[in-house]
């Protein structure tokens, strides 16, 4: 009896995938679908094209970068050495002429925000594309295809590859911590799509000879041309080990292209004079709000990766998980020594993404369903939300949702826009429509679990770019502040402010058309008037020679104040 169980069991062994190789993966003919296009391609236009249009610039980075973008464009400030406010400004030089030049080509007949918001939302798109591009090249590698089966119906390598790519794309869409971000004008847009075409590079070494030259050799000097030259670095380094530890033969001679690309990257900062260290570390009271930052901004995209490299454990030296891991931990260590930064975090999410995918041929039935009824609850009852605060907004119901409105955004006269009502409907209807469409078929497909996450995040931001996007820009833009400004300033003046941050200078620069003076010691110049931003603090003396002429305040800002003084007569001093 023994030896038969034993026979029984030893043949068992031989013919089960799971138990006779250590990769973990194991995928059907069926579960390798490929995600139908016209689907894809109308999820991806959701996610990029809301927010394109009819709104402004916001503040912070946003408005700072595109101040920056706009005085070069109308000559303004030097190209080589753009200033706000004559004070050095940004020295991310490739993504601002990137802006100014879009700027220019869509003099007459482009509003200049929305001509720099276009190449920033193409480069967003490119980054969805090489990230596909690139998880498509890493799942081809024999490390990570699936475990074949004793009788056939195994997944189809290229088949299994197109699979695994399109659930990177929805991993990388459902991640919260781009959703605003990737949505901006700012130079790290251009940070994200290098690092995205250097690690296409990395993976497509093997099978595109040429293409993968070209991108890395232009990656690492876009990434230092747009103010990261340190990532460039520590990213090229991390490729180099990548290289020359690799199994294959193509991708160990990939390591010259590599080191010429950092070499690249590093005269390019020299010319540029882009090398400026902004790191600023972290106390122990800050782990904490570190920990959170990176729960909330890489979600859902962690457990998934970090499911991956248990998974994949005995694999972790191959490129499938060696190339995206690279990214993630530069990213990662930039995030934490530059005090959090969420902007440095942000260049590891195509990375993350990669790694998220690799988790999807082996997750279990009951981990997916989870993910599922998660999505299904949470996005359905954000968009409940945002559609009862609208209707709040325009009807006065229900009454306390309507008050709450009012008491954040004062002022604030909510203006009806048909086109804006049919595009929310027609995503709500979407939305719906998704939720039978993933419960009813594709239950097999690997990329089934991140649909419907990358579906809420797009259906959110949708509702949120059209709903609501009178009142967000009403609180965010800063042409309410100028226009409060203006009224007490007249136009065509010289505004001092040596304490203004860079937003507020370009805000006032663009939207009310005075020459600002930013430098320290802009007190003591020709300008009549003086601009300075009071916040969480008590009100500081007047400046001698000075007197004042009123106080503003932004839409829903309560902690700060915006005093305006004005010089005194000489014989008044």
């Amino acid at each position: 009896m023994l030896p038969r169980c034993l026979g029984a069991y030893v043949a068992f062994v031989s013919i089960h995938p799971a138990l006779n190789s250590p990769k973990p993966a194991l995928v059907t003919v069926r579960g390798a679908r490929r995600l139908p296009r016209v689907p894809l391609l109308l999820l991806c236009a959701a996610y990029l094209l809301p927010g394109l249009v009819g709104r402004d610039p916001w503040r912070n980075a946003d408005i700072a970068a595109f101040g920056q973008m706009v005085a070069i464009a109308e000559g303004r400030t030097s190209w080589w050495a753009p200033m706000l406010g004559g004070v050095q400004a940004d020295t991310a030089l490739l993504p601002h002429w990137l802006g100014a030049v879009f700027i220019l080509l869509g003099q007459g007949w482009l509003e200049p925000a929305l001509a720099a918001r276009v190449p920033f939302a193409l480069l967003l798109a490119l980054t969805l594309a090489l990230t596909w591009y690139t998880t498509f090249h890493l799942a081809r590698t024999d490390a990570a295809q699936p475990v074949p089966f004793a009788f056939g119906g195994e997944a189809a390598p290229v088949d299994y590859a197109r699979a695994v790519a399109d659930g990177a794309v929805l991993a990388l869409m459902a991640t919260l911590g781009l959703l605003q971000l990737g949505h901006e004008t700012t130079p790290e847009l251009g940070q994200l799509c290098a690092m995205a075409l250097f690690t296409y590079g990395l993976a497509a070494a093997p099978y595109r000879p040429l293409a993968s030259r070209l991108a890395v050799l232009a990656a690492l000097p876009l990434l230092a041309g747009s103010g990261a030259p340190s990532m460039a670095l520590a990213v090229g380094l991390g490729g180099l080990l990548v290289c020359a530890f690799s199994r294959y033969a193509q991708v160990r001679a990939f390591t010259v292209w590599v080191a010429l690309a950092m070499a690249g990257a590093a005269l390019l900062a020299m010319a540029l004079g882009a090398w400026r260290w902004r790191t600023l570390g972290l106390q122990p009271d800050d782990l904490q709000s570190l920990a959170r930052q990176w729960l909330w901004f890489m979600w859902p995209a962690w457990p998934l990766a970090l499911w991956t490299l248990w998974r994949w454990r005995r694999h972790w030296s191959h490129r499938h998980l060696s190339v995206p891991l690279v990214a993630v931990l530069v990213a990662l260590v930039a995030n934490v020594a530059m005090g959090g930064s969420d902007r440095a975090l942000m260049l590891g999410l195509p990375g993350l993404a990669v790694l998220a995918a690799f988790a999807l041929p082996t997750l279990r039935r009951s981990a997916a369903a989870a993910i599922d009824w998660f999505s299904m609850f949470f996005f359905t009852l954000c968009a409940i939300t945002i559609w009862v605060i609208y209707v709040a907004m325009h009807t006065g119901t229900p009454a306390k949702t309507a008050a709450n409105v009012a008491k954040l955004a004062p002022g604030f006269e909510a203006p009806f826009s048909l086109l804006a009502l049919l595009l929310a409907a027609l995503g709500t209807l979407a939305w719906l429509w998704l939720l039978r469409w993933r419960t009813g078929r594709h239950r097999e497909a690997l990329w089934k679990s991140l649909v419907l996450p990358a579906g809420g995040v797009a259906l959110c931001w949708l509702l949120l770019m059209t709903l609501w996007l009178p009142g967000l820009d009403y609180a965010r833009s800063p042409r309410v502040w100028v226009e409060r400004v203006a009224t007490l300033v007249p136009p065509q003046t010289c505004i001092a402010g040596p304490t203004l941050p860079a937003a507020s200078v370009a805000a006032l620069e663009h939207f009310g058309g005075w020459r600002v003076d930013a430098r320290p010691a802009a007190l003591q110049g020709a300008c009549d008037h003086h601009v300075r931003v009071i916040r969480n603090q008590a009100l500081p003396p007047l400046p001698a020679g000075w007197q004042l002429l009123g106080e503003v305040r932004r839409p829903a800002e309560r902690d700060e104040i915006t005093q305006v003084l004005r010089k005194l007569p000489a014989e008044a001093r």
